[in-house]
């Protein structure tokens, strides 16, 4: 009962997160006259004292006086935090100019960008599967480079920026509470001296479109941690193979807005370009759904095996109930 319990918990937590990455368009739509600078730098203020706050909450400061006295550690943090920031900027500015589908296939793309990273480097092996996935991956952005003229750099920039910041926060062991509140604590001094110069310039919005728009900017810092806390409530819940699938859940939505409620084209190229990348995506996720059955037999074999190994007399029985 437990266990399903906390099964159904985490599958609640993992929907819930991507639910509201996949739905953030709407929040920055909301925002969108509001030039993408400033909102990202009310998104990096209000995310310092939301993390404060949290961390209050649940007691988590042990991890703070470790981190200061590693150079090394907070130097992976200021990159991570750089890196964030570039992927949070071009997400607002694409939805500010109506090319929501094209940030959607970043995001599509993200898995393929962070297999390409192992191999390239950490040195990993590709099974079969996973080359042929990124093959197709390499197809689709060559078909909509021709179609389209030029390479498709929006979605580019923005998934390997997300799939570096993967990697960089590997590294940092930092988990996703203490990753998000070690970032908001490096953007909070720079994003805070671009909003009091663009006040001092009367070119700031907060205070002058009313006190709905003001409400907005503030709770872009809830609207970005939230997601994150859901997320790593998920993850020590339920598989990591559960997780994964999940994480399509976000870009699905995107995808969905950007035709149904931005009304953007969707050109027979950029159908094709989809298709190759949800293609690479199901060969992606059938071979990890093979992988994950396997590793579950031969647990099962290992387990059935140790029993035996400390039962001889369920041993000598064995061949009889075959």
């Amino acid at each position: 009962m437990g266990t399903a319990t906390l099964d159904r918990a985490g599958v609640a937590y993992g929907l819930a997160a991507f639910g509201m990455w996949g739905l953030l368009p709407l929040y920055w739509h909301l925002l969108a006259s509001t030039g993408a600078w400033e909102v990202l730098a009310h998104r990096m203020v209000w995310s310092l004292p939301t993390a404060l706050l949290i961390l209050v909450l649940v007691r988590r400061w042990s991890w703070i006086r470790p981190l200061l006295r590693q150079p090394r550690r907070l130097g992976l943090v200021a990159l991570s935090a750089a890196l964030i920031s570039v992927n949070w900027y071009l997400f607002i500015w694409a939805v500010s100019v109506g090319r929501v589908l094209e940030a959607s296939l970043g995001y599509f793309i993200n898995p393929l960008i962070t297999i390409a990273i192992g191999v390239l480097l950490l040195r990993e092996r590709l099974r079969t599967a996973q080359w042929a996935a990124v093959g197709i991956g390499v197809l689709a952005v060559v078909v909509m480079g021709v179609a389209y003229g030029q390479v498709p750099w929006l979605s580019l920039t923005l998934s390997v920026t997300f799939a570096a910041y993967g990697l960089v926060k590997k590294q940092t062991a930092l988990d996703g509470l203490e990753g998000f509140s070690a970032d908001s604590a490096l953007q909070f001094l720079p994003a805070l001296g671009f909003l009091v110069w663009l006040s001092a310039r009367g070119e700031s919005s907060f205070a002058a479109e009313g006190v709905g728009h003001a409400l907005l900017l503030a709770g872009a810092g809830l609207a970005t941690a939230l997601p994150l806390i859901f997320f790593g409530a998920a993850a020590v819940r339920i598989p990591l193979s559960t997780v994964g699938l999940m994480q399509y859940i976000a870009p699905s939505t995107m995808f969905l807005l950007g035709v149904l409620a931005f009304n953007e084209e969707m050109p027979p190229e950029r159908w094709i370009g989809f298709l190759l990348v949800w293609t690479a995506l199901c060969v992606l996720t059938w071979d990890a759904l093979r992988q994950a059955r396997r590793g579950r037999v031969a647990l099962r074999a290992a387990r059935a095996a140790a029993r035996t190994d400390r039962d001889p007399a369920a041993a000598a029985a064995l061949p009889a109930r075959r």
